[in-house]
């Protein structure tokens, strides 16, 4: 099926594999970077499957640990990451059926995952590889490996290790290098050494030399200052620039075998929420094909809820009685689909605004509908 203005590789649904390197430089070959949206539901991945939809474009999804907890439901043991693990899978094959019928391609990926945390992805690690023994393909497009906490030799180290066994059912390591500052999801770097906000060229070079030998299967998120969550302008300083001072000297030392473009290395901007679109664009010029956003749509979903209930106050107070007549049902009103509705309308229109920034409208050329489920699209066997 495909479509008319991506590589034929690219099709609807979670794409993995050859399909999404060829979507990934195809962004970076044509100046956007695809919204990466934390979720915690399936009424927040409908919205950003929605929001895709509407700007005919791919979306990344993703999943925390502490947000696949929650899918799997907070009244579960985590014990051994056990319901994050759960959560997580139950919410990549929501995410797997209901693609296909957007229309869109999704890269399925999860977020931050610091040393302690690496039992999770190792039982998420252990279901791609499963599916992959069914399917050919793995369950997740890709994963995050978050050791910019530890020393820069072992952070190497233990990534060259998940990639060696990434690439061998078709999946994308992400890296982090550098710190970003703030708090999300319980983790706190505000009080981090401002230094630790910035990487150095030179870093950057040894994940690429160490990483490239055993696949090119691989993003890098480093620290140009960013911070996880929303500041008052002027409390956060970004340094795009660092970007591409980086491409500039692993280019160098490339020589010939440079890529013509001179962006070797595919950057993720973490922290997005908040940040100005001149530094965004910016960062886009210097090979950042991803986005991450979750400050944003938390407070959209929210406002969406917020805004209905301020609206419908006076019909909520009770199941029986509102301005209309004491006896009038209220149950049109509090149905928990309408807010969440509201909720997820809410969620569409600030990542319409996200895609736009991101420059990731009209990407596809016209979405496909309707497509047909299986395992040809990585879909599952109903």
């Amino acid at each position: 099926m495909g479509y008319p203005n991506l590589p034929s590789s690219v099709d609807a649904g979670v794409v993995t594999g050859q399909a999404l390197l060829d979507l990934l430089n195809h962004a970076k070959e044509n100046g956007y970077a695809i919204p990466a949206v934390n979720c915690v539901s399936s009424s927040g991945i409908n919205a950003c499957l929605e929001a895709a939809r509407k700007n005919d474009s791919p979306v990344i999804i993703q999943f925390s640990a502490g947000g696949s907890q929650f899918y799997g439901g907070k009244g579960l043991d985590n014990k051994n990451y056990a319901a994050a693990v759960a959560g997580a899978v139950s919410a990549a094959f929501h995410v797997r059926i209901m693609a296909e019928l957007y229309g869109v391609p999704v890269i399925l990926h999860t977020d931050h995952c610091a040393k302690k945390l690496l039992p999770w992805v190792d039982g998420l690690l252990a279901a791609s590889e499963r599916y992959h023994a069914k399917h050919g393909e793995p369950l997740f497009s890709s994963h995050m490996i978050d050791l910019s906490e530890e020393p820069i030799p072992e952070n190497i180290e233990i990534c060259k290790d998940y990639l060696s066994r990434f690439s061998k059912i078709g999946m994308l390591l992400e890296m982090e290098l550098g710190i970003t500052g703030g708090e999300e999801d319980g983790v706190n770097n505000e009080d981090v050494p401002l230094e630790d906000l910035y990487s150095k060229p030179e870093e950057i070079f040894q994940v690429y030399d160490a990483l490239t030998p055993i696949s090119d299967m691989f993003t890098v998120a480093a620290a140009f200052g960013n911070v996880h969550g929303v500041y008052k302008p002027g409390n956060v300083k970004l340094e795009p620039k660092i970007l591409g001072r980086a491409q500039t000297y692993i280019s160098e030392k490339l020589g010939d075998k440079a890529p013509a473009d001179k962006k070797p290395v595919s950057f993720v901007f973490h922290g997005g929420s908040g940040s100005d679109v001149s530094d965004i664009h910016e960062a886009i010029g210097y090979g950042v094909i991803k986005m991450n956003i979750d400050t944003d749509t938390q407070w959209a979903y929210w406002d969406g809820i917020r805004k209905f209930e301020k609206k419908n106050h006076d019909y909520l107070q009770g199941q029986i009685g509102n301005p209309e007549g004491a006896d009038k049902p209220n149950k049109k009103y509090y149905d928990p689909r309408v807010c969440l509705r509201a909720a997820e309308s809410s969620t569409v229109a600030r990542l319409n605004q996200c895609f736009a920034d991101l420059k990731c409208t009209n990407i596809l050329g016209g979405a496909a509908e309707g497509a047909a489920l299986g395992p040809r699209l990585g879909g599952l066997p109903v």
